[in-house]
């Protein structure tokens, strides 16, 4: 087990609330486009765009990672960047995903993404090990798609224990603020001092569906007449039938991660906070395995962990303790 250096909040950012929204204030570098797009294909018609960062001289078997964005977000979100900039920096071929409808995807999806589209990111995987073949790889998840990441480690590894090997899972991967249990997650956004992020999930959430049903005549449609002001209504009435689900119950109990943590073979980095306001901490208190780390920081938020100085080369801790962990495993 890799021991971390303890998370202190910056003097002026105490508690889960100024951390989150730090974090997302707060980019700490500039909008950064990948070099190079690969379009993928997936089985259902709809397409996903990858964004690749490769280092100057960069090995052709150097390491790489695949960068995985939250709800919401895209290749450009602040901490796509930031942590993709400083594999960068190491000689880390980074590439950055946008999920279905998403940054340069966002006319390229009939279907929208959601917490257990496990095999949107094996896909993505897969064409980045047919780019880089011989390279030790990683996988990096920021909220729900840690989610996601960890349902695909999960169910790789219980179909590699089924079949005697494994030789197509990352070297590596680490999941950061994942929502494991996606009905507590609801039930945490309906409080009343979470009501501003859940207003903003929905609304940004909303223009997706807009912009799809706009451009794909085909589309599935959302079930109510006017935009839901709650998350949980409007997973219950877009993206589990969307998505194949009979409602939302069954979409957050088919999808949330924690059931698949026990079949990860993995070496996985589980990254959270006690005071993510969005994500309660009881759902990580027992998830740890002997392939998985859970790493539990009293303070950082919701993706902010915004720190006092102790040594790493900026603030970020969050982003020096996902680079503590490839470096770990990928040299």
């Amino acid at each position: 087990m890799i021991e971390f250096p303890e998370f202190h909040s910056h003097s002026l950012l105490k508690g889960g609330h100024r951390q989150t929204l730090a974090g997302f204030l707060f980019r700490g570098v500039g909008y950064s486009a990948g070099r190079e797009q690969h379009s993928i294909d997936l089985p259902d018609g709809d397409r996903l765009i990858l964004h690749d960062d490769q280092p100057a001289l960069w090995p052709i078997d150097g390491p790489v990672a695949l960068l995985l964005h939250g709800l919401a977000g895209c290749h450009g979100s602040a901490y796509m960047v930031r942590v993709g900039a400083k594999l960068n920096a190491r000689g880390v071929r980074v590439f950055r995903l946008d999920h279905r409808g998403c940054g340069a995807g966002t006319e390229l999806a009939r279907f929208p993404y959601n917490a257990g589209r496990s095999e949107d990111v094996r896909a993505a995987f897969q064409r980045i090990r047919a780019i880089c073949p011989g390279s030790a790889s990683a996988i990096v998840g920021f909220s729900l798609s840690g989610n996601m990441l960890l349902k695909m480690l999960g169910e790789d590894g219980a179909a590699a224990s089924d079949a005697g090997s494994d030789n197509s899972s990352p070297t590596c991967a680490v999941a950061v603020n994942p929502p494991v249990n996606l009905a507590l997650c609801g039930e945490a956004l309906r409080r009343r001092e979470n009501r501003l992020y859940e207003r903003h999930f929905v609304k940004l959430l909303g223009k997706q569906v807009e912009q799809r049903v706009s451009r794909f005549p085909d589309a599935p449609r959302p079930t109510w007449s006017s935009l839901p002001i709650r998350l949980r209504d409007f997973d219950d009435g877009y993206t589990a039938p969307a998505s194949g689900f009979d409602g939302v119950e069954d979409y957050y109990a088919r999808c949330s991660g924690e059931q698949f943590v026990e079949s990860i073979r993995t070496p996985t980095l589980v990254l959270t906070a006690r005071d993510d306001p969005l994500i309660p901490v009881d759902s990580f208190e027992s998830l740890s395995t002997e392939h998985v780390a859970v790493v539990i920081a009293p303070h950082g938020g919701h993706l902010g962990y915004i720190g006092q100085r102790n040594g790493d080369p900026d603030r970020r801790w969050m982003d020096w303790r996902i680079v503590d962990w490839l470096k770990r495993h990928l040299v």
